[in-house]
């Protein structure tokens, strides 16, 4: 099978990014919201983006205006996954919503379609059931895009093996890394390790140990790297971070759940929002 056709469900923040790179890639891309003013921040940060890229000199100017001739938006389920080789789903981190995405997605997407989740912690298994097709349906799960290169493939044991074999092909010409897990997983490989390190970060918080700048600065200090923990949950996004770190049953996890919980009622979602530990 070969992939032409891509339908991106959620124009959030990787959403955005996965999309904006299949279009870069030679992808026809059609991305689905339930908001028209997602399309709007969006589209901002996409041309954020491709100012970024083309600085770089990763792509010419020439190279951005073709891709966006291949990326359109819709509000329309239906129209976006009429042609869909494959669906990339972006939803909010929550189980009974894309549980109920993948219910909508089986009964109107055409046979051929490939049904991926971009899901960072939940299993695909317990999604799989939903979409009426469980053989067809796989994690595939995108990091940064751009500077992060990963794409994790977590397979569900009911998972076709061609399956499998097509998302490492497709990966590799959005130029990712794929890497392939043997097993599910909470967190998927990176994630598994990053959930330990920004949980860390949080109890040293919760327990007033040390501030959030003091905190970021001894981890950025040591590894020479430009963000911290908490300027990494900014980029990942506080609403996300909450959705993931509220399902943990520890109790350092549980008040950290709680913090992120107060910067998310405030409407300080991280960088997407413009403020979230940091102001943007």
């Amino acid at each position: 099978m070969e992939i032409k056709q891509v339908c991106i469900l959620g124009a959030g923040t990787l959403g955005t990014r996965i999309a904006f790179q299949a279009a870069l890639s030679g992808y026809w891309v059609k991305v689905y919201d339930i908001k028209e003013e997602s399309f709007t921040i969006s589209k901002k940060m996409i041309s954020k983006i491709a100012k970024g890229l083309i600085a770089s000199e990763l792509y010419t100017q020439l190279a951005i205006d073709e891709a966006f001739t291949r990326l359109s938006y819709t509000l329309d389920d239906e129209e976006a996954v009429a042609e869909a080789d494959i669906i990339s789903e972006s939803v909010t981190e929550d189980l009974a919503l894309k549980q109920q995405v993948w219910t909508r997605m089986g009964q109107i997407a055409p046979e051929k379609t490939i049904f991926t989740t971009n899901t960072s912690y939940l299993l695909p298994s317990s999604l799989a059931s939903f979409t009426g097709r469980p053989s067809r349906f796989c994690a595939f799960h995108f990091h940064d895009v751009f500077y992060s290169k990963i794409v994790d493939i977590m397979p569900h044991p009911g998972t076709d093996a061609k399956v499998i074999e097509i998302l490492q092909d497709f990966g590799q010409k959005l130029k990712q890394v794929p890497v392939v897990l043997k097993k599910e997983n909470h967190g998927y490989i990176f994630n598994a390790m990053l959930l330990s390190f920004l949980g860390a970060a949080g109890k040293l918080l919760v327990n007033e140990v040390a501030t959030i700048e003091d905190i970021d600065k001894s981890w950025m200090v040591n590894f020479h790297v430009p963000m911290g923990p908490f300027a990494i949950l900014d980029s990942i996004g506080l609403d996300t971070a909450w959705h993931v770190t509220h399902q943990l049953p520890d109790a350092n996890s549980k008040a950290f759940a709680d913090l992120l919980k107060t910067y998310v009622d405030a409407g300080k979602l991280g960088e997407k929002s413009g403020e979230g530990f940091y102001r943007y």
